[in-house]
């Protein structure tokens, strides 16, 4: 490094210090300091983008902790509306454009999470090795002491289960943060040989949980992930973006209220402890967690929770299989615990967005939210279901081939019908993620529909519920042949 690149260095280090851990680079400056970094996340954007907004406060709340990373991690940013110079050289056409940086060398498009806690835990996933070798006490207390979970193998020596440890790392780095070690000194202190443990961020402590998560199987990769995906959060885990994954499982149980262990860390677990000696009653029945009401907005709007989100007290709702369920109660323990029962006993009607009833019914059947179990579920015949957006190009160019189906099989123990997913709550049973999604509901198993990934022509729908058709059809036979007129 030049001196010139040095004086360059500490005076950017000394800015971050005093305005924030984002180091902003310009076209006079840019070469020679990314140059200094073992590995940097460069956003390009303009003030005035809409998105960059968005993501400017959360990637000031990462910058710090990944600054503070072994190895270190830098957050740059680089405004092209004046920096015209760098964002052209590096192709910048949309903004926010996000680029990892080794050594100075653009090493590929960032396409990770955006908010703070997961661009954290993915470019720590791309630093360093995927799992840190803890060498003294020291190192292991540093590792074990900061602000979130981290997973630590102790291994006396080789084994199968420091093998399967490494491997899972490897797959599992930019989820988890990983350590080994083999020091005498910390496996005496940790009283652990052998073993893989989650330790816990002390500002996470309570009386309702353990500090620390043992895993307890042998060396199957498979189940050390699901141990560190399902057992680590605790009885009611600080659910964020960033680690949706830990809470698939329903029924789940979320607790919406300004979670913030940085800014608050009393008023978090305040509210957390209360939860907690709800959640102890529900081990291995119910999930809970507690999440940050602005992180999760559109969240609590889709949950029936809009008109209640400026509440100065948590607000809740119970996700479960048969859909959602707003609690209406002041929050309070005894209330929370009155509202979880009477969820499980199936006496709370689930929260569902949905248009009118339709007055009347064509060919093709519209369900929406409030006619779906009755119009869907609960008739007796096959379904083929559309889910569909209005204004999804696909779905336009399906629909007069779909009216046409349906006109064509209207004589048929079988419905054809669609809904509208974006003006009606899709029942949990149904995974869409893009449209349109069809599903075929065969009468006698309709808690398990069948994607459908067939050809989109008439005919190809004709020959699947032909084949698929619970009972046959009338007019076809299984090879989705008309059938003779004295076949009739």
């Amino acid at each position: 490094m030049s001196w010139i690149q040095a004086a360059l260095v500490a005076s950017f280090l000394a800015f971050a210090s005093a305005g924030g851990a984002v180091l902003e680079y310009t076209d006079g400056n840019f070469d020679d300091l990314i140059q200094t970094h073992d590995i940097a996340l460069v956003k390009f954007y303009a003030p005035w983008c809409g998105h960059c907004k968005k993501i400017a406060p959360e990637y000031e709340k990462a910058a710090p902790k990944l600054a503070s990373n072994d190895p270190p991690v830098a957050l740059v940013k680089v405004d092209c509306t004046t920096e015209k110079t760098v964002c052209d050289k590096f192709g910048v056409k949309g903004f926010p454009t996000l680029k990892i940086f080794r050594n100075g060398v653009p090493a590929q498009d960032y396409d990770g999470p955006r908010d703070a806690d997961g661009i954290v835990k993915f470019m720590r996933g791309q630093s360093g090795p995927s799992s840190k070798e803890l060498k003294t006490v020291a190192e292991f207390e540093k590792f074990t002491g900061g602000d979130e979970n981290v997973v630590v193998g102790f291994f006396e020596s080789e084994s199968k289960l420091k093998d399967s440890f490494l491997k899972v790392a490897d797959t599992e780095r930019d989820r988890f943060a990983f350590a080994h070690t083999s020091n005498k000194d910390i496996i005496k202190k940790a009283g652990y040989s052998d073993d893989i443990a989650v330790f816990v961020p002390k500002k996470l402590h309570n009386k309702f949980d353990s500090n620390e998560f043992k895993y307890d199987g042998n060396y199957d990769t498979d189940k050390i992930k699901n141990f560190l995906t399902h057992e680590t959060v605790g009885l009611a885990g600080i659910r964020t973006q960033g680690n949706l994954f830990q809470f698939e499982q329903k029924p789940i149980v979320v607790v919406y209220y300004n979670v913030d262990y940085v800014k608050d860390p009393k008023g978090s677990n305040y509210w957390r402890n209360r939860v907690l000696k709800v959640a102890q009653n529900y081990k291995r029945k119910v999930q809970f967690a507690v999440s940050n009401k602005e992180e999760f907005s559109s969240e609590i709007e889709t949950n029936g929770l809009g008109e209640r989100k400026d509440s100065d007290k948590p607000i809740v709702a119970m996700l479960t299989n048969e859909g959602k369920f707003p609690m209406d109660q002041e929050f309070s323990v005894e209330n929370l615990q009155q509202f979880v029962d009477e969820v499980l006993a199936g006496n709370s009607e689930p929260y569902m967005k949905s248009e009118p009833i339709p007055e009347e019914q064509g060919d093709v059947k519209v369900a929406v939210g409030k006619n779906f179990k009755q119009l869907i579920m609960d008739s007796d015949k096959d379904v083929l279901i559309e889910f569909y957006a209005p204004w999804c190009g696909h779905c336009k160019s399906l629909a007069p081939k779909y009216d046409e189906l349906a006109e064509k099989l209207n004589k048929e123990d079988v419905i054809i019908a669609k809904m509208d997913a974006t003006a009606n709550d899709v029942p949990p049973l149904f995974e869409v993620r893009g449209f349109p999604t069809l599903f075929w509901l065969p009468k006698n198993s309709k808690s398990n529909p069948i994607p459908y990934n067939g050809g989109r022509e008439v005919k190809d729908f004709v020959n699947f519920i032909s084949k698929h058709s619970t009972d046959g059809l009338k007019g076809f036979n299984r090879d989705g042949k008309k059938k003779k007129h004295t076949e009739l």
